[in-house]
């Protein structure tokens, strides 16, 4: 069964010595002792790193040493996205270019004058497409687990500012469902991740990578219950300091709400599968996917 948590890892000193580095010295040192704590990692976290390697080994096919390389690869490339992520945010001096395929897509949502609703992954880096997306001149609101430790993420806060993003935080009295709602009436956009669930929440199945695996149902039901357009958003890193953007045609759900939340998994999984096998060492998913 999936054991996520709901929790990022990390603690406050971590943060603070890579951001300090970056401040300093830029990227390159940052990357350089990144290579330490991904061999960490990879040496010393076998909850994690056992099933990455079989995703790598199973999924995707590698052979036993090219998946045992990809792990530590898939750690440290993690590492980056999370440094470019506070690069970005807190406005560092970086060489970072940008590749946007599909904006149009996003801005015909955005003039259809609805709102809407865009869906990604634990895939690539959504922190740096999000932060973006302010290119946009909208309104944006992500949905999220609250699962940062307040200590991190209050740091993280003082060294980067104010996003310039509503962030919706999904609690147990639903209070995020009316959040959502009004940010949808306000013809605002509301992005979400749509790979990982809680135990005990809704979930859809769906075959994905040859076996079925459990998605969470929430995101798919509120397309098909608000109606508005979905459009599928990632973000990939393609070299050191190059990024690759991507935005599907929105789409709507019509028709009875069942048939709707399958057919808006079913193009989800359609996607990430695609995108999951163009950038393997970039889903970063750490615990056993697949029932």
């Amino acid at each position: 069964m999936p054991s996520w948590q709901g929790k990022s890892k990390g603690n406050k000193l971590g943060y603070r010595i890579f951001i300090d580095i970056l401040r300093y010295g830029g990227i390159w040192p940052a990357y350089a002792l990144l290579r330490c704590v991904a061999g960490y990692y990879f040496l010393f976290s076998h909850s994690s790193s056992r099933p990455i390697f079989r995703y790598f080994r199973t999924r995707i096919g590698y052979g036993w040493w090219r998946s045992l390389r990809s792990v530590y690869r898939n750690y440290y490339v993690f590492g980056q996205t999370l440094i470019d992520k506070v690069v970005v945010m807190a406005g560092i001096p970086n060489r970072f270019t940008f590749q946007f395929e599909g904006e149009h897509h996003l801005r015909q949502l955005i003039a259809a004058g609805k709102g809407g609703i865009l869906l990604s992954a634990h895939l690539g880096n959504w922190e740096v497409a999000g932060h973006l997306f302010k290119r946009l001149e909208t309104r944006i609101n992500i949905v999220m687990f609250d699962g940062e430790h307040e200590r991190i993420k209050q740091y993280l806060s003082s060294v980067t500012g104010e996003r310039n993003v509503n962030v919706i935080v999904i609690k147990d009295d639903l209070s995020h469902i009316y959040a959502i709602n009004d940010a949808l009436s306000n013809n605002e956009l509301v992005c979400m991740h749509a790979d990982r669930f809680l135990e005990g929440n809704k979930t859809e199945t769906a075959l994905f990578l040859g076996s079925n695996a459990r998605f969470p149902a929430g995101p798919f039901l509120l397309a098909a219950t608000f109606r508005v357009p979905v459009s599928l958003v990632f973000a990939f890193k393609e070299s050191a300091t190059h990024y690759h953007l991507f935005a599907t045609p929105p789409r709507e759900y019509h028709g009875r709400r069942k048939q709707g939340v399958q057919e808006a998994v079913q193009d989800f999984v359609h996607v990430m599968e695609e995108k999951v096998r163009q950038y393997p060492e970039q889903w970063f998913n750490y615990y056993d996917f697949w029932e």
